[in-house]
Parts: C-alpha cells; sequence; structure tokens
C-alpha cells in the first residue's frame, strides 16, 4: 500500500507498505528519520512519541496506514530554522527551545528516553505555557528514563517554560 501523509511540513510517500508496518518503522526505515526510538514495541516507554495530527501518540503502536493523510512531527521537527520549525530531518537547524532547554540543564543521559521526553514536553508547552510539576508529571508520564531520577527532566521543562514566558 501507499501512505501519504505530511512528516514535519513536508509531504510525504511511502510506497510498499505492509498492512502491519507500523508508523515508527516507516519513520525510521523508509524516511530515514531515526529520532523517535524502538525501544519496548509496546507503548509502554514512549521512546517513540511523535505528534499525530498534534497529539502525542507512541508511533510504535499507530498502524502506518492510519496515517494516511494526517500530519506527524517527530523529534527532527522540533529543530528551529531561524525562527521557523524545521521542515525536514533538523540537520543544519538550531534546537527548538525545549531541546535547547534539555541540553542545558543537562538533561540528556544516554539519550534513548529523549527524543519522546521532547515531543510531549514540547506539545504539553504549546498547550500549557506555565506549567505546574504535576502538569509536566502527567503530560511526561507515558516517557520512562532508565538513566535518571527525572529531577533533571523536570528542570529542563520547567527552563522551557520560563524562558518561554519571558520571549527567551
Amino acid at each position: 500500500m501507499r501512505v501519504n501523509f505530511t512528516v514535519n511540513g513536508r509531504p510525504q510517500e511511502a510506497d510498499g507498505v505492509w498492512e502491519g508496518e507500523s508508523l515508527l518503522y516507516v519513520l525510521r526505515e523508509r524516511l530515514g528519520l531515526p529520532g523517535s526510538k524502538n525501544a519496548c514495541e509496546q507503548g509502554e516507554c514512549g521512546s517513540c512519541t511523535v505528534r499525530l495530527d498534534g497529539v502525542p501518540v507512541c508511533a510504535c503502536l499507530v498502524a502506518a496506514g492510519q496515517a494516511q493523510g494526517r500530519e506527524v512531527v517527530t523529534v527532527e521537527g522540533l529543530a528551529d530554522y531561524a525562527g521557523q520549525r524545521s521542515r525536514g530531518t533538523g540537520e543544519g537547524a538550531e534546537p527548538a527551545p525545549v531541546q535547547q532547554a534539555f541540553i542545558d540543564a543537562g538533561a540528556v543521559q544516554c539519550g534513548f528516553c529523549t527524543p519522546g521526553l521532547l515531543v510531549a514536553a514540547d506539545e504539553m508547552l504549546e498547550r500549557n505555557p506555565d506549567p505546574t510539576d504535576a502538569d509536566i508529571r502527567e503530560a511526561l508520564s507515558g516517557n520512562l528514563c532508565r538513566c535518571t531520577g527525572y529531577e533533571k527532566i523536570m528542570d529542563a521543562v520547567r527552563l522551557a517554560a520560563a524562558r518561554r514566558s519571558e520571549g527567551v
């Protein structure tokens, strides 16, 4: 089957997709967007989180055919080209504010969970620019990190929110 959809603002077409193929597989293997990670393949860890029509989803649980005609944003799509969201792979782009906050707060360790955390945090900050700690925990509750106690991740999201409110 052929799947036509928009990924990070660009029209994409994937040919030869079989019915059981996941959106995660299509993004990573067919479109060359390896940012979303393949860890549990059961929707438990959140490392494959992408936005589907604006809503965070585990790409490992979404059949690729379900993306037909829809908008997908991956971690690569968070990158910033001179104030504009990425329209490609994110290569050569400036980090999005949430990405920079993760770097500045030291919230990136092994990096496996980071793409999913970034996508989930970015979506939450768009919808709630002044989150409480409870809001942040709820938004990130579907994303597991095996390296940390989450404090630096919380710090990073708080930092991104503060910078957003200051217009930085």
